[in-house]
């Protein structure tokens, strides 16, 4: 059964805002090193490129759903 904010121990409710803040650190700690990879960079402008220029394949092409 889920709780309300309101309902959590000062204990639980400290947890549960160290685990937001950890994952999101992580996350754009993860964002910083795509965006300073020259490759990444490189890599989304060719896939731009490729859409622009319609070579992409449906979904179940790729899957075969």
């Amino acid at each position: 059964m889920e709780k309300r904010i309101s309902e959590l121990s000062e204990s639980e409710l400290s947890v549960l805002i160290e685990n937001i803040v950890k994952k999101t650190m992580e996350e754009i700690s993860e964002d910083i090193l795509a965006l300073t990879s020259k490759n990444y960079i490189q890599s989304i402008e060719e896939a731009r490129k490729n859409y622009k220029e319609g070579k992409v394949k449906e979904f179940n092409e790729v899957f075969g759903v």
